[in-house]
């Protein structure tokens, strides 16, 4: 997922593709630990997924902090 995608997505569905980022990360690491992975790529494409929507989500905090400071 890019950034740009990442930007244009509401709170709650950050919140939901941080959960489901999550959910197929720990998928993935189970199947790495039982010998199932083929696509080992994917474990890193997920993690970088992860830490930009936790990136996003910092960010709108930030902007929320300084808007009520400002007022």
């Amino acid at each position: 997922m890019k950034p740009a995608e990442i930007r244009e997505l509401s709170d709650e569905a950050l919140a939901e593709k941080l959960k489901e980022g999550r959910a197929e990360l720990f998928n993935l690491r189970f199947q790495m630990a039982t010998s199932q992975l083929d696509n080992t790529a994917r474990v890193k494409t997920v993690k970088k997924d992860i830490a930009r929507v936790l990136t996003e989500q910092r960010a709108r905090q930030i902007a929320a902090a300084n808007a009520a400071a400002a007022e």
